[in-house]
């Protein structure tokens, strides 16, 4: 059996937030326990990584490591101290506790069985999308219908994250360095209830679907 480990990426600030929205309580549990639980059970082991200095416990995972300054920092910390025998590496934001357990299949089979480098879940973006300058002129109007917005959880071969993350390059998602390399990115469909907690209405949202679904505590 392939050897898969997941990185749960707890490190942010939470300032459009207004606190550290990963450790704020969705119905009673921190929302990072949910990215955790969720990622358990595809995973040898669970590597948490929290901001410097924050205390929050384990949260179920199986390692716990700071954080760095950028998202890229973070996820080489937990990076670290993933098993060099791991075949697949799973990185998941803490702040998406709904990822189904469908969404994390996919993107393991899209690496496992199809030989991506990587795999992410994307949805279609439905808003029109334009590229304005510095002064707030619009520059460009992007075609939608070639854009599609990106979630985690995100699968990767483990030795091409590894050689990925080399030379300390910053990205807004793994897979953009992934791509730098020249390696094979799938596409899977995404889903629109695994929504990212970034202001109190989101987590009010996750809050509606979680009772909706039946799995509150």
């Amino acid at each position: 059996m392939p050897e898969v480990w997941t990185i749960v990426v707890a490190g942010g600030s939470g300032e459009r937030f207004g606190e550290r929205k990963q450790f704020t309580l969705l119905d009673g549990r921190p929302v990072a326990s949910w990215a955790v639980a969720a990622s358990r059970p595809w995973s040898e082991g669970i590597v948490l990584v929290v901001p410097p200095g924050a205390e929050c416990g384990h949260l179920g995972a199986d390692l716990v490591v700071e954080g760095g300054a950028t998202r890229s920092a973070s996820v080489r910390q937990g990076l670290a101290k993933v098993p060099a025998t791991a075949d697949v590496v799973l990185v998941h934001d803490a702040a998406r506790p709904l990822a189904s357990a469908g969404l994390f299949g996919a993107v393991l089979d899209a690496v496992l069985r199809d030989g991506a480098d990587a795999a992410i879940p994307a949805v279609a973006v439905s808003d029109t999308i334009k590229r304005v300058d510095d002064a707030g002129r619009v520059t460009d109007t992007l075609d939608r219908s070639m854009l599609v917005a990106v979630q985690t959880p995100q699968a990767f071969r483990g030795d091409v994250l590894r050689r990925a993350h080399e030379g300390g390059t910053v990205a807004t998602d793994d897979a953009a360095l992934v791509e730098a390399l020249g390696g094979t990115v799938r596409v899977v469909p995404g889903e629109s209830r695994n929504l990212k907690i970034t202001t109190p209405d989101d987590l009010r949202t996750a809050a509606r679907l979680v009772a909706e679904r039946g799995d509150a505590t």
